[in-house]
């Protein structure tokens, strides 16, 4: 990968009311403008995403729950003029299943301390570390398997012990998904990105893709 993090979004067709795809397509959506649209929606509201052959622009559709109000929107597709980006599968060293709101908590309170933080799974956990011109700070975490509810559980399955640094400002911003899943999954491996996936339901999942920092790079 040549950029610092990615995003990888994938909702499967049976997770949808209603899905049409004749032909395999690509479309270059501004987020910034659909997030916009997307906001003016009522929690009730039911919406439609469609694209015709040839098209230039999405358009965007969304009904009432009482079917009393309509509204429909057409966003230019851009040309980003970029290749795809290929995600290799990777057989990850050390995977953390965790609370997403005990992640979000952990990258909140690293942030205080310092711009990065500094990851190390043992066999008895993983530790969170920062350091900054406040001082320094870590959290640890142990395996708690035997809970009652099993999004609160944390479990860690290791085959070597990792230790990476990552800018906890996009960690944090990775945690902006954490309303998606109850568990987050942290998957490491050494000189690998960090990937962080939130379950979609049953529809599909989000994952976020983020390189470690270099011995070259300022902390």
């Amino acid at each position: 990968m040549d950029c610092l993090y990615v995003v990888s979004l994938v909702m499967r067709s049976e997770g949808f009311e209603s899905y049409r795809c004749d032909r395999n397509m690509s479309l270059g959506i501004n987020l910034v403008s659909m997030s916009k649209v997307l906001k003016t929606m009522g929690k009730d509201d039911s919406l439609t995403i469609r694209v015709n052959d040839d098209s230039d622009s999405i358009i965007i559709s969304m009904e009432s729950q009482n079917q009393d109000k309509f509204a429909d929107y057409e966003l230019r597709l851009m040309d980003f003029g970029i290749a795809h980006v290929g995600i290799p599968d990777t057989d990850y060293s050390c995977t953390i299943n965790m609370p997403s709101s005990e992640f979000s908590r952990i990258c909140r309170d690293m942030s205080i301390i310092g711009d990065s933080v500094l990851v190390c799974t043992t066999k008895e956990g993983v530790k969170f570390s920062a350091k900054g011109d406040l001082g320094q700070g870590c959290i640890r975490l142990v395996q708690t398997a035997n809970v009652e509810k099993e999004e609160e559980a944390v479990i860690i399955k290791m085959k070597e012990a990792v230790a990476l640094t990552f800018y906890v400002e996009y960690l944090s911003m990775f945690c902006k998904a954490a309303q998606l899943s109850p568990q987050v999954s942290v998957n490491l491996s050494k000189d690998t990105p960090l990937m962080c996936e939130f379950k979609i339901a049953e529809m599909g999942h989000v994952r976020f893709y983020l390189a470690p920092k270099s011995e070259g790079d300022k902390s």
